[in-house]
């Protein structure tokens, strides 16, 4: 009997994923969690939901309020889809952090894998744009405010950052032809570059065979075809089920127009920036904004290229000694960067203490330090009294900062109230 043509082409297509043939322990969940192609899946939800978006989205500051209004309470369905695209969007970033997490914990970068994890890195940043680009669309005043906190933002960068922040707006201010800009950006050149990279994404994981797992003598062989596919697409309907049925009971925020001349109090980046606001509350400008940012952009891409001893790819945390470092380092991060920044603020208060000194000096470089110092003695101590190594010391420092950034978001996100002021 003849297979069905549709049948015979969603297996070609499946197979130019995945290989014909793939390790058992390739398919257990707690291996990936399915991260990557729950991804890909809000991707592609994001794109259907985003097309039938536009048939009703004006780019317009006069009209682009008015039809989202007009499309949550005069279409069919208007609200659901739109609530589907936003919490879509909202979970991607998650789901896309989540997966990075999970190959760096699980020592999926290293070897032929390195310029995958590049890659990765350059998804989640068209992640993240894709979703500040969508952000100011609704044109309320949640969305004007927090657009403009971080092209504000951007223009501390020393030499080019004002001129990257008007380039961005184009204007030295957020406007029409800013939510015009974004549009595109939103709707036409940022798709695109996902849809590339992610092609290219795709293909080095195959290249490399696939899911990063430890060295064994003999390993089983299963068919990619039913065992993975079927949990696949098992994984894919509880996915798009939760996501409607979210979608159904929560609605988007939705504020009123922007008021150019009015701001709310406090004013707010997007959660997923908050971290970043949260930084520039404690140190200069310029470290918040460029400095900090940049040397951890660097360390993050720098990671696969430093030489280790003994790394397994797809061994998680390394060892039982790098699970309990990733432990001790996200308590010890949480509760020090919490700490440090109450204290910062409340004791050391540099800008005013040593108002005669540089700022850049007094509430860049010093506070810095201040808080580098003990990061570096919990690291030290490790390396001395528990004999941790180059792959366990990376997992802490990478652990530190992931739990820093998270801490600050948290804070900024839910204990700043009024005029920006911790709410205790």
């Amino acid at each position: 009997m003849r297979e069905p043509a549709t049948k015979k082409a969603i297996k070609k297509f499946i197979l130019h994923l995945h290989p014909l043939k793939i390790d058992k322990r390739a398919i257990a969940f707690n291996r990936t969690f399915g991260l990557g192609g729950i991804a890909a899946l809000l991707f592609t939800i994001l794109f259907i939901t985003g097309m039938m978006l536009k048939f009703v989205y004006i780019p317009s500051a006069g009209q682009a309020h008015d039809s989202i209004l007009s499309l949550k309470n005069d279409i069919i369905f208007g609200n659901l889809l739109r609530n589907l695209h936003y919490w879509s969007a909202m979970l991607l970033v998650v789901v896309a952090f989540l997966h990075l997490v999970r190959v760096f914990y699980s020592q999926s970068l290293f070897y032929e894998r390195r310029k995958n994890w590049l890659y990765g890195l350059l998804l989640m940043f068209l992640v993240v744009s894709a979703n500040f680009t969508g952000y100011l669309l609704p044109w309320d005043q949640l969305s004007f405010w927090a657009v403009t906190i971080m092209t504000n933002l951007l223009s501390y960068i020393p030499l080019f950052g004002e001129g990257l922040a008007d380039l961005i707006r184009d204007g030295d201010t957020v406007g029409e032809t800013t939510l015009l800009r974004f549009y595109h950006f939103h709707t036409g050149l940022l798709p695109l570059l996902m849809v590339f990279f992610m092609a290219i994404h795709f293909w080095l994981v195959r290249k490399a065979g696939g899911v990063a797992l430890p060295k064994i003598e003999k390993s089983k062989k299963v068919d990619t075809h039913p065992h993975l596919t079927y949990k696949e697409a098992f994984v894919a309907l509880i996915i798009i089920m939760a996501l409607l049925l979210f979608s159904i009971f929560v609605d988007a925020p939705l504020l009123e127009k922007a008021k150019p001349t009015v701001s709310p109090n406090p004013s707010k980046a997007p959660w997923y920036f908050m971290g970043f606001q949260e930084l520039l509350m404690h140190v200069h400008p310029v470290f918040g904004s460029f400095i900090i940012p940049l040397a951890v952009t660097v360390f993050f891409i720098a990671i696969p290229f430093i030489k280790y001893q003994e790394i397994e790819p797809g061994a998680w945390f390394h060892s039982k000694k790098g699970r309990k470092m990733t432990i001790a380092s996200a308590v010890f991060s949480a509760i020090f960067t919490f700490a440090f920044a109450i204290i910062n603020d409340a004791v050391f208060d540099f800008s005013n203490r040593l108002a005669e000194w540089p700022s850049l000096i007094s509430t860049g470089v010093l506070p810095t330090l201040l808080y580098l110092a003990p990061v570096t003695a919990f690291l030290y101590y490790f390396k001395i009294k528990h004999k941790a190594n180059r792959p366990e010391l990376m997992i802490g420092a990478v652990t530190i900062i992931l739990s820093a950034y998270i801490t600050m978001m948290l804070t900024g996100s839910l204990l700043r109230g009024e005029g920006m002021q911790l709410i205790f």
